[in-house]
């Protein structure tokens, strides 16, 4: 192939050096800013140096499309003869076809087909930094490949950032790739920052910095948002514009629209795009820059069983190359929709998918290749075990693979449909219930949802078949050509719950917007929705905001109990529960579909065993105070607890714990009997406590520890072992005659004497009862004379008899 004349790009300096290099080493990383020609006018340079065909893996149709037709307009041809493209759906390439440009996920099926890859020379693979889930996969496997069969393939890597050093020992393999570097020509930027309004939108935000932007510049201005539905929204909000063309740009728009956005246009544009145009994508006469601070990406809530796009901050490195297409054909100017304060707390790269997204696809992709833990693979960044688990799990739930991780025969057929697993298990066990063309057109707007607007599928598939837009009608015939149409009902919802039968949903009760996934997930119905006031639904699409306990439904189909059931079988359960619930046992036989509870029914004679459980389980979670606590198993408990705390071993601890933890031992009988609250309350406490004694020590209980001890008047006083020390609270005339106060636990401990007036007042506490007849009783004698004259208050009390009331009792006793 004779090399073209090419355009004054950057990269036009560095060829021949590539070149050399890449025929010299067989792999290379090549680093180029965007603009610099990489994507278009290195392809052609190693075609006209190589007899094979030129692969180039691009991570986004879009781009794949405009690469293509980028280097046939160079060549002076149309694309399909010396450069063509094949995506997903769509293939115009031909045998004369030198430079095949193809998505990274096409590309990986081709390896599967192909591992040899032949009649390829060279493969390129376009925009390595975004770290597309995808074009991870495509890396490993093809350096696998490489290794074992097809050594004398090339491989040259490209990127607009400087990650090229893990790029380079990855590829390298026994010795590190070398790196060419094509510098950019670059204009000045300049950088202004719009903070929001408070409880402004973000659509709204953006839509004001524009304003500004069209107010202060001139040329075209890129606008940068999320996704399709924040383009449709801001469109909306300048639509007032006079002389200038809103055009958007996404992957998902008709072919024609997407090129129409890539050439200029007759008058000013504002080009609202996704990230599709961050580096991959020239957007021609753009002089400004508007950027939401946004992104959408691929996220998966395990623990919600969520999986989906979410709307994320981008990364410094984004938002540099976001501002620098502003700067691509002479100086411009930035708007960034946040305060300049935060840049500086801007994750520095994007976070690669691999470790944050659903990793079943690339589950069944490495089960396909022969290593389903992908150990044997060499990674930039290796799948997350967890995430690779969760995968393979569904996987076996599909029946994509076996026990032990190897792909089955329908595994294979998943794969090749190029869907995620679980829409083409939907495809192909959808079209035995439904047909081929109804399972088709339902799977194709659930792998996107972009073609409707609303979250009624069943309504958006009426306009859908109504309107037949090319790209929706190309991929359902692409689909039902690869299944057996056997005909059946047009029943969408029975689809999406065959791809997503865990988010089967039930409406939490009547007139509620909330609903229960089969996942046990909440979700809410937003206003408008027209999904009515359905009991049943099957979510395809729903999504969660940061901060919000319920998810969101985007897209959903009226269900029933029947369809649910059948369609998700396998998440039906019976079980007998006899658990503690409400404060008693509850037994009684449950039906789910999940953890959505389908029917219950009381069961009138439980498992004895299982109800044992339930009754131990109510004694832990509700604790000791279940049983009744007596005066008297009360103060035993407390004695225990006296010596265990003052002797240690053997006595037992009684604190609630380490009840609970000894309760078969002490509560043994009782539990092996008690069928519900009212058994256990029942217990006698005492009785059962007693068992935790320990022999020989018990024999001593009293000596150490009695319940009662008889003072000097001979009174028999209950003893206070809730105090530490214990107390004993006496009528101090009761005591007279003691010359000091006794002690417990074989003498290791005082008791604490609370002495009281003949009214039962307290006048003193002491633990020393001699010094207290020395010191103290002085002056509370003369209170007490003043107080109760009838008494006899002497001024030795450790002298004279104790008594029991008044003076005249003084001598009796």
């Amino acid at each position: 192939m004779k090399l073209p004349e090419l355009p004054d790009l950057p990269i036009r300096g560095v060829l021949d050096d590539l070149v050399e290099t890449l025929a010299e080493y067989a792999t290379a990383v090549l680093v180029a800013p965007p603009g610099t020609g990489k994507t278009t006018v290195v392809p052609l340079a190693l075609a006209a140096n190589t007899t094979g065909r030129v692969l180039v893996a691009e991570p986004r149709r879009l781009a794949a499309r405009a690469a293509a037709g980028r280097m046939a307009a160079l060549l002076g041809e149309q694309v399909g003869e010396t450069v063509g493209y094949s995506i997903r759906g769509e293939r115009r390439a031909g045998r004369q076809t030198r430079i095949e440009v193809v998505t990274s996920g096409l590309l990986v099926r081709r390896l599967q087909d192909d591992p040899e890859l032949a009649g390829v020379d060279v493969v390129v693979l376009d925009e390595c930094h975004e770290r597309h889930l995808d074009a991870d996969l495509l890396l490993a496997l093809l350096l696998d490949a490489r290794a074992g069969l097809r050594p004398d393939l090339r491989v040259l890597a490209t990127s607009a950032t400087v990650a090229a050093e893990r790029l380079s020992a990855l590829l390298g393999g026994d010795r590190v790739a070398p790196v060419v570097r094509a510098e950019g020509r670059t204009h000045p930027v300049d950088t202004r920052y719009v903070a929001p309004l408070p409880r402004e939108r973000s659509e709204a935000h953006v839509a004001r910095a524009t304003r500004a932007a069209l107010a202060a510049t001139t040329g075209d201005i890129l606008v940068f948002l999320p996704g399709a539905a924040e383009i449709r929204r801001t469109t909306a909000l300048l639509d007032d514009l006079d002389d200038v063309d809103i055009v958007p740009l996404h992957g998902r728009l008709a072919a024609g629209r997407q090129d129409a956005a890539l050439r200029p246009g007759p008058r000013r544009r504002v080009v609202l795009s996704t990230a599709v145009a961050e580096s991959s994508l020239t957007v021609p006469g753009v002089r400004a820059v508007v950027d939401s601070e946004l992104a959408r990406v691929p996220r998966i809530d395990r623990a919600r069983g969520m999986s989906g796009l979410a709307t994320v901050r981008v990364s410094a490195a984004v938002a540099a190359q976001r501002a620098g297409r502003a700067g691509r054909e002479a100086p411009g100017t930035v708007w960034r929709c946040w305060p300049e304060y935060e840049h500086g707390t801007l994750p520095a790269y994007p976070e690669p998918e691999i470790r944050t997204a659903d990793l079943t696809r690339l589950a069944l992709e490495l089960a396909c290749w022969g290593t389903a833990d992908g150990h044997a693979l060499n990674w930039w960044d290796p799948p997350p075990a967890g995430g690779l688990a969760a995968g393979a799990a569904v996987l076996r739930a599909l029946d994509a693979v076996d026990e032990s991780g190897a792909v089955t025969e329908r595994g294979r057929r998943m794969a090749r449909i190029g869907l995620h697993p679980r829409l083409a298990r939907a495809l192909l066990d959808g079209a035995a219930v439904v047909g081929a063309r109804t399972a088709a057109e339902v799977v194709t707007v659930l792998d996107d949802d972009t073609l409707i607007s609303g979250v009624d599928l069943t309504a958006g598939l009426r306009v859908l078949r109504r309107e037949q837009p090319g790209r929706w009608r190309r991929e359902v015939e692409r689909l039902a050509r690869l299944v057996a149409d056997q005909g059946g009902d047009d029943d969408p919802a029975h689809v999406v719950a065959l791809a997503y039968p865990e988010r089967l949903a039930r409406r939490r009760g009547p007139g509620s917007t909330s609903y229960l996934m089969a996942g046990g997930t909440a979700v809410t119905v937003p206003p408008g929705a027209g999904t009515g006031d359905a009991p049943w639904l099957a979510v395809g699409v729903a999504t969660r905001d940061p901060g919000r306990s319920e998810g969101i439904v985007r897209l959903a189909a009226v269900a029933d109990e029947q369809l649910a059931r059948r369609a998700a079988s396998n998440l039906l359960s019976t079980v007998d529960e006899i658990t503690w619930a409400d404060g008693d046992v509850v037994a009684r036989r449950v039906e789910r579909l999940g953890a959505i509870t389908l029917s219950e029914k009381t069961i009138r004679d439980p498992d004895r065993r299982l109800l044992g459980a339930a009754v131990r389980g109510g004694l832990e979670e509700t604790g000791v105070d279940l049983l009744t606590w007596n005066s008297a198993a009360t103060a035993l408990r407390q004695r225990l607890e006296f010596l265990h705390r003052t002797l240690g071993a053997p006595w037992p601890a009684v604190d609630d714990d380490s009840l609970l933890a000894a309760a078969d031992i002490w509560l043994g009988p009782e539990l092996a009997t008690a069928r519900r609250r009212a058994d256990l309350e029942r217990i006698d406490t005492e009785q059962a406590l007693r068992r935790l004694l320990p022999w020989p020590e018990a024999a001593r209980m009293d000596e150490w520890a009695p319940e009662r001890l008889t003072v000097p008047s001979g009174s028999r006083l209950g003893i206070d072992y809730s105090a530490d020390p214990p107390v004993l609270a006496v009528k101090v005339q009761e005591v007279f005659g003691w010359t000091d106060a006794p002690r417990l636990a074989d003498g290791r401990v005082p008791i604490v004497l609370h002495l009281l007036s003949p009214a039962r007042r307290p006048v003193a506490v002491t633990a020393d009862l001699a010094s207290f007849w020395r010191t103290g009783w002085p002056q509370v004698r003369a209170d007490l004379r003043g107080r109760y004259p009838k008494h006899a208050w002497p001024e030795d009390p450790a002298t004279v008899p104790a008594h029991r009331g008044t003076a005249r009792n003084a001598g009796r006793e």
